[in-house]
């Protein structure tokens, strides 16, 4: 996990945060003007993102979630949208936390606490008063008095630069265009009693631009959550971390998908390919969800009823299509609806029935022996209608299976790690079978 903190503190903010995860690695860095960074002075929006991902890279983390809190937030998300884009080195990135985050657009703060917080630093570093003051303003109770200190003394170690650039500059700086539609899964966290970057903050300008999010309130805080609510924070951040994990890929895998072996546009596709779909992007209803999943199940034993795939599946059925259909089906969209319906009005419902009846039934549909009477219904396929369409069920099912990247993590392919985005294209020298490149021997040295 790797923290990055609010304006006016450091990544000391996280400690009592990452002692609730004893179970993951936490890096909480401090960005350039501030802790232990702040002779840095000013760095812009474009350069601690620059900053950020090259952590990632120099760390070659290869699976990490990224959180962020208010400064940080934004930042966060502007590398989670270059992750998405399929920038060299950040495929590592499998999920967000966004902590009473600052938005990529202009932050939501009256023109008169802008420019109180500018007049603080009007002839030089923020003093103790108003330190005091901005700490009080942003909780929800006085903290316990060391971390009380704490949070007042980072405010007065910020730098004058740093701190005047995010209120004149980097809170005003707007990067919508280069953060909308971000697949990778988001946990939004508000405080219950946060001003202007509270939850009706939050869900208006933050929550909209992930595809994936999950949204959370916690009460009793203000916006210096990770000092008012560290356990609480600890618990949903873990959680998210658990689901996220499900979808890490190896490690050699990560770092071979990252190189300069593999073009942007191939590398952002196939982590594409790793991001959730929500249900309604498969184009069919919870009903032919279910039977699509459960289909799965039977192609696919070892993935189970896997509803992601499903979800995939009704995508590309739903899309543009494979190019081609058997001669006596309808269009793909229309013979799977049908399809999916006989199956069911054969079965009684064919997600509710067992594995083993599950497979009785398909049987007979492979061997031709069930389908509804001649399929000149509008909404039935007929026996040898059936005995088609599961062929290219079992077809689309493997298919789309074999295009995920753990799929090919699975068999050990490294086809798409071929090309790069320079004018040559490495390829492949050695052609032999089992006459291994040295760099292929490298990523089985890894696994």
């Amino acid at each position: 996990m790797v923290f990055l903190h609010a304006l006016g503190a450091s990544g000391r903010e996280w400690d009592l945060v990452r002692r609730h995860l004893p179970d993951h690695r936490c890096l909480a860095l401090d960005l350039p003007g501030f802790g232990d960074r702040a002779d840095e002075g000013y760095a812009d929006v474009a350069a601690m993102a620059d900053d950020l991902a090259a952590f990632i890279r120099r760390e070659r983390l290869t699976a990490c979630v990224l959180v962020g809190h208010s400064m940080g937030g934004k930042i966060v998300t502007l590398v989670a949208a270059r992750a998405m884009s399929g920038e060299a080195g950040l495929a590592g990135v499998l999920g967000v936390v966004l902590v009473a985050a600052s938005p990529p657009c202009p932050e939501p703060i009256t023109d008169d606490r802008r420019a109180q917080m500018i007049g603080w630093a009007a002839d030089g570093p923020v003093a103790r008063a108003d330190a005091e003051t901005f700490v009080a303003a942003n909780t929800a109770a006085p903290l316990p008095e060391a971390l009380r200190e704490q949070a007042i003394a980072d405010v007065e170690r910020s730098s004058r630069q740093a701190w005047l650039g995010w209120l004149e500059r980097g809170s005003r700086e707007d990067w919508r265009p280069a953060a909308a539609g971000i697949a990778i899964p988001a946990l939004i966290v508000a405080g219950g009693e946060d001003g202007d970057l509270g939850e009706a903050a939050q869900r208006r300008l933050n929550l909209p631009l992930y595809a994936n999010a999950a949204f959370r309130v916690v009460d009793g805080a203000a916006h210096l959550i990770p000092y008012e609510q560290p356990a609480a924070l600890a618990r949903l951040i873990a959680d998210h971390a658990a689901t996220v994990a499900k979808t890490a890929l190896p490690a050699h895998f990560v770092g071979l998908l990252g190189s300069a072996r593999v073009s942007r546009r191939t590398r952002a596709a196939m982590l594409e390919r790793t991001r959730p779909l929500a249900d309604d992007a498969a184009g069919w209803s919870e009903a032919q969800l279910d039977a699509v999943a459960a289909l799965v199940a039977q192609v696919l034993p070892e993935l189970g009823a896997d509803r992601a795939l499903a979800r995939r599946i009704g995508a590309a059925v739903h899309g543009p299509g494979d190019g081609w259909r058997f001669a006596d089906l309808p269009p793909d969209v229309e013979a799977w609806t049908r399809g999916l319906a006989t199956l069911d009005a054969l079965t009684g419902g064919f997600a509710a029935q067992s594995p083993s009846e599950q497979h009785d039934w398909l049987a007979r549909i492979d061997a031709g022996q069930a389908g509804s009477g001649d399929g000149d219904g509008a909404d039935r396929l007929s026996p040898a209608q059936m005995a088609l369409w599961f062929q290219d069920v079992r077809a689309e099912i493997a298919r789309q299976w074999m295009a995920t990247p753990a799929a090919m993590a699975a068999i050990g392919y490294d086809g798409f790690a071929v090309g790069g985005d320079g004018a040559r294209k490495q390829g492949y020298v050695r052609i032999a079978a089992d006459d291994v490149e040295q760099w292929q021997h490298a990523a089985e040295a890894q696994s």
